[in-house]
């Protein structure tokens, strides 16, 4: 991350990534962007950041952060934006997918710590819920469960930046609504911090049950216990099984498909081995015994459709996410028996979803450096 942040050059920016360079053809609706294109706006928050006395009074690590996020927040405008026949211009969900491009580029092509690296990924996907939670079905459900996934208080600040750095009509408007923001992440008990729960049985219930109390407790317990693995081909998922749950039964997908002869590239194939590994895991499921299942798992799809079968028998699920450096990773790839095409590879990288915290009863993050 210090590559982008140690200069703060924005013509060395536009030299070097070619995702600076694209912000000065990517156009705002004038209303709302009177300053002009994603570029003009980039600069003009990246200013107004920096003034803001908040920013001024953070530790110098997270005032990289918070500039970071600020640089990458619009970067998937250039692909979102739409001019419609009446001459406005859009660019609805340009935060979510910002985040898997934010994570990209901090993955391959400025390596970043994990810890860091998510915090940027998830102030750009969050950037625009201060300016709009009240319009969200259920807004004391979206910040408390943004707030387990981000600061809060440091999304305000992007936010309060983030609607100084333009020209419109309503930045009043827009700033009071930061303010609210903050009173209802006040009254919720999760401003600048994580909202905490009693259990995390309670936490699964509150964000998975709609009309539900954050304060209830559920009294049912889990009637067993899971073990989902996630990483990327080459990560380290089987060494981390073998060494940490030795005890445990494993379900792989890789172990099924070279029973069945099946080929990763036989996409009607992986649906057979999929469905022989959730017969397996309802066997397992149906006798309380804990397992690991073990498999790359991801996208946060991929690991939902789990969850919803795993829920079913009342299991308490820990998702075990396994990451190590690109370069790092593409060499153990090639030492794997099933290496995995480079091109496949890519593809791979390009749908990485780190699992969240908010998906299951615990995550635990293996990521080495």
């Amino acid at each position: 991350m210090w590559q982008l942040s140690e200069h703060k050059d924005w013509t060395r920016l536009e030299q070097e990534f070619a995702w600076v360079r694209v912000m000065q053809e990517v156009p705002q609706h004038a209303r709302h962007h009177a300053e002009g294109n994603v570029a003009v706006h980039t600069q003009m928050v990246l200013t107004a950041l920096a003034a803001l006395p908040g920013f001024q009074a953070l530790p110098l690590a997270t005032q990289e952060i918070m500039w970071a996020a600020a640089l990458l927040h619009d970067v998937e405008k250039y692909s979102t934006t739409v001019v419609e026949p009446d001459g406005s211009i859009t660019s609805a969900g340009h935060a979510r997918k910002g985040e898997a491009r934010t994570r990209q580029i901090l993955y391959r092509e400025v390596p970043t710590p994990f810890t860091i690296r998510e915090q940027i990924a998830k102030l750009v996907r969050y950037h625009g819920l201060p300016l709009w939670v009240f319009e969200k079905p259920d807004p004391q459900k979206a910040v408390i469960s943004a707030s387990l996934e981000v600061d809060t208080a440091l999304l305000a600040l992007l936010a309060r930046a983030d609607a100084l750095g333009r020209y419109c009509t309503d930045q009043e408007a827009l700033l009071y609504k930061v303010d609210c923001f903050e009173e209802l992440c006040r009254e919720n008990d999760c401003w600048g911090q994580p909202r905490a729960f009693a259990t995390n049985q309670a936490k699964m219930h509150y964000l998975h049950k709609a009309g539900s109390s954050p304060d209830y407790v559920p009294f049912e317990q889990p009637q067993t216990s899971v073990m989902m693995m996630s990483g990327l081909p080459g990560a380290g998922k089987d060494t981390y099984v073998r060494q940490h749950f030795p005890q445990l039964p494993v379900i792989s997908l890789d172990d099924i498909r070279q029973e069945m002869k099946i080929k990763p590239t036989d996409k009607s194939g992986n649906g057979t081995v999929i469905q022989a590994a959730k017969e397996k895991a309802r066997v397992y499921l149906r006798n309380k015994q804990p397992f690991v299942w073990n498999a790359t798992n991801i996208t946060r799809q991929m690991r939902e459709q789990l969850m919803g079968l795993f829920s079913i028998y009342q299991a308490e699920v820990t998702i075990v996410y396994v990451e190590v450096p690109a370069a790092r990773l593409l060499q153990q790839n090639k030492q794997r028996e099933a290496v995995v095409p480079l091109a496949a590879m890519e593809r791979l990288i390009s749908k990485l979803e780190v699992p969240s915290i908010t998906e299951a009863h615990n995550v635990r993050i293996i990521a080495g450096e």
